[in-house]
């Protein structure tokens, strides 16, 4: 048996390279259980080539029987049932009480979507009345193996071809045999953090990382419009390398102004400037103009890139932003175009065809290191003042290959590309993230054009589509938008804003498609948790629980969240709501010119950088993350906290499904403040304030007027414009209905 496990170290250290972090507390005497994330049917293998010791392993039987059976046999690998007999149980707790390593993975199975499964509580009960530790332990980077439950697509793009995997494990800090499970989940994904920020040490900036993908699937469609012709990946480097020497000679300065819609061209212009080393702007053109002014002077914008064509149609809105000229050089892309002559596009093109990717890189890119800025975002602005958000190429890198994991691409995605690019989700979730992965992207620069989507998506058969919950509405209103439109699509994700209800209800029986609810920050670049449809495994007949409506999911890979207190920070039991923090190499690098405000939101902790969300919210004994409301989306009244959510929670089901409704708070002499809800359709307030109170709702939370608005005020993104309907509220008086 020995010479077996030493060939089998042997073996592991020839195809893997292993990064071992934390060994050290690995008892060298005495009784251990080790205790983990269970990633492919070789975690035991990659366990034991690290460990000093002998491990004893415990693996599920239908694992141990269709896998390697002999080699499991050999390596002394034990199997156990699904639901472990007392025999088992009896076998762990004498291998236990003889002082030995024992190996167990306490998932239901073995993972199907990248994400931590359930953990049973049976390993309990093998511990009862042995003395010795308990050491938890993460693996990354098995995930997209062929000895894992990854996609064959996704198992393509994670491999390194003849060189040897990389593989991070890290063990954590002795803890008592008697650790109950959900604690071991929580310090499991702590050591998640640990592995994924040494993993981001060795990613690649984001131009390099795009090139090696569209030179490896050259001929495949690289990205294109709804209503154009798409362009293949080497057609779209060509592109990439062509206007990017154009930036060079037009733009010196470093920081970009890009004003362009969710489109091929919009997406190759980003991707343009990233590859001569610049720092992209993407301009919010839904916002005012002196927040537009306000962004390019903090950014120090000195050419700003845009289109006739697309200023024009901003014109036919009401929306003039020629004056911009004035504070920055605007170049149009029409008249780029028209610079580069047709033996130039040529050559260009037989170099992307030849030319590997690393010297294409080293030819027409400048080098910039992982850790420098890559964008600079302006947050929504929904509560106030937008801030810039630096996040560097690292960050974003990362934010794609978490993404990536729970998407776990299949060989025929083909993304939609509808959201804005000046928005973190867009930019980073249906932008970067399909490019770097390899997945076609389809582009529609106008996320509220639903019918247009739909048809973009019949078309191209698209397979995932990110929307915020106010434009997944715009599908269930429009009458043309038809359920065989969306029938190719696998994946729904609502991100930006809070999932209303009544949408994914409505959204199910129309299209019968389930929307996932995700959350995010820009800060987060933006994405932290999210929900992914169920995974039933076959063999051994379990369910891999990923979706929990009302949550906003389980953190992404790599990803830590603690509910604390918003005062002291102190943790929080399990189900208690608090103020919402994060941890995870996406985490930005700071706000632009402002590090005392950085300094207030990005709070170092236990050797982590975690930041405050200003969110409010509670985990779940299984990691499933609840969003109550914003901080700053409660109203103080008579001295009681009241959630405006909660109050549009109430008031959606006394209503027509078509209308919306936002709830805001403003001053009141009497109570000191008060709830007024603003309504894009007919409400009968007083109706309405009757039923709520005859169902007996709390009268703090009756709203004390009622607005009928032709429309609710939204950003550029679809969310709603929180402080404008504020600014609404104070502005009307008091409704003559209440």
């Amino acid at each position: 048996m020995s010479v077996m496990l030493l060939l089998i170290g042997l073996a592991i250290r020839l195809r893997y390279r292993i990064d071992v972090i934390g060994l050290k507390p690995v008892p060298r005497q005495g009784a251990v259980l080790l205790v983990g994330n269970h990633v492919s049917v070789i975690d035991w293998a990659i366990l034991q080539s690290v460990c000093p010791r002998r491990v004893r392993f415990f693996i599920y039987r239908d694992v141990y029987g269709r896998h390697m059976r002999w080699v499991l046999q050999l390596a002394a690998v034990a199997p156990i049932g699904r639901e472990p007999a007392e025999s088992a149980l009896r076998s762990v707790n004498a291998r236990l009480a003889a002082g030995e390593v024992v190996g167990l993975f306490p998932e239901v199975c073995m993972t199907r979507n990248g994400q931590l499964g359930e953990f049973q509580h049976a390993y309990e009960q093998a511990v009862n009345g042995v003395e010795g530790s308990l050491v938890v332990f993460y693996i990354r980077g098995l995930w997209g193996s062929r000895f894992s439950r990854a996609s064959a697509k996704h198992r393509r793009t994670t491999g390194r071809g003849w060189r040897r995997r990389h593989v991070i494990v890290v063990f954590g800090e002795p803890l008592p045999l008697d650790t109950k499970a959900c604690d071991l989940k929580k310090r499991v994904r702590e050591l998640s953090v640990r592995a994924w920020e040494r993993y981001a040490q060795a990613l690649e900036p984001l131009p390099i990382a795009w090139m090696r993908m569209a030179k490896r699937h050259g001929n495949a469609i690289g990205v294109g419009d709804v209503l154009g012709r798409p362009l293949s990946n080497h057609r779209m480097l060509a592109w990439v390398i062509a206007f990017g020497r154009l930036i060079a000679k037009h733009s010196a300065e470093q920081n970009i102004g890009l004003l362009l819609p969710p489109s091929a061209p919009g997406v190759m212009a980003n991707l343009a400037a990233l590859l001569q080393g610049r720092t992209i702007v993407n301009l919010n053109y839904t916002a005012s103009l002196s927040a537009l002014r306000a962004a390019i002077a903090a950014s120090a914008i000195g050419s700003i890139y845009t289109s006739r064509r697309f200023l024009q149609k901003l014109k036919q809105r009401s929306v003039d932003l020629t004056s911009l000229a004035d504070h920055a050089r605007f170049h149009y892309l029409e008249d780029l175009g028209a610079e580069i002559s047709t033996p130039q596009k040529l050559t260009t093109l037989l170099l992307v065809t030849i030319l590997p990717a690393p010297i294409l890189y080293a030819c027409f890119g400048q080098r910039v290191a992982a850790k420098e800025p890559a964008v600079i975002l302006f947050s929504s602005g929904t509560e106030g003042e937008p801030k810039g958000v630096m996040l560097t190429h690292r960050n974003i890198m990362s934010n794609v290959k978490q993404i990536a994991e729970v998407l776990n691409p299949q060989a025929d995605d083909v993304a939609m590309g509808t959201l804005p690019l000046f928005h973190a989700f867009g930019l980073t979730a249906t932008g970067f993230m399909p490019l770097i992965e390899g997945l076609p992207l389809i582009c529609h620069p106008d996320p509220t054009d639903s019918l247009g989507v739909a048809k973009g998506i019949a078309k191209y058969r698209a397979t995932v589509l990110c929307a915020s919950s106010s434009m997944l509405r715009l599908y269930v209103r429009n009458q043309h938008v038809k359920p065989s439109m969306l029938g190719s699509l696998r994946l729904i994700v609502a991100g930006g804003e809070k999932l209303n209800k009544n949408v994914r209800d409505t959204f199910q029986r129309k299209f019968n498609k389930s929307i996932n609810e995700g959350f995010g920050t820009t800060e987060t670049a933006p994405v932290a948790s999210t929900n992914v449809p169920n995974q039933a495994a076959t063999d051994g007949w379990c369910l891999q629980v990923g979706e929990r409506p009302g949550t906003v999911g389980m953190p992404l890979p790599g990803t830590n969240v603690r509910v604390v207190d918003p005062d002291t920070l102190d943790d929080l039991r399990v189900g208690q709501p608090g103020l919402v923090l994060i941890a995870g190499p996406q985490v930005m690098a700071g706000y632009l010119g402002d590090p005392q405000r950085t300094a207030e939101v990005l709070v170092p902790r236990d050797g982590m950088l975690w930041y405050k969300t200003g969110d409010k919210g509670y985990l779940d004994a299984d990691g499933f993350l609840t969003i109550i409301d914003r901080y700053a989306r409660f109203a103080k009244i008579a001295a009681e906290m009241v959630s405006l959510a909660a109050v549009e929670e109430l008031v959606r089901p006394l209503i027509a499904e078509h209308i919306d409704v936002v709830a805001v708070s403003v001053p009141d002499d009497r109570k000191g403040e008060k709830v007024v809800l603003l309504a894009d359709g007919w409400v009968d307030a007083k109706t309405l304030c009757g039923q709520l109170a005859s169902e007996g709702c709390s009268p703090l939370m009756i709203p004390s007027e009622v607005h009928i608005v032709p429309a609710l005020p939204r950003l550029g993104s679809g969310k709603i414009d929180f402080l404008a309907a504020k600014k609404w509220a104070q502005s009307f008086g008091r409704s003559p209905t209440r």
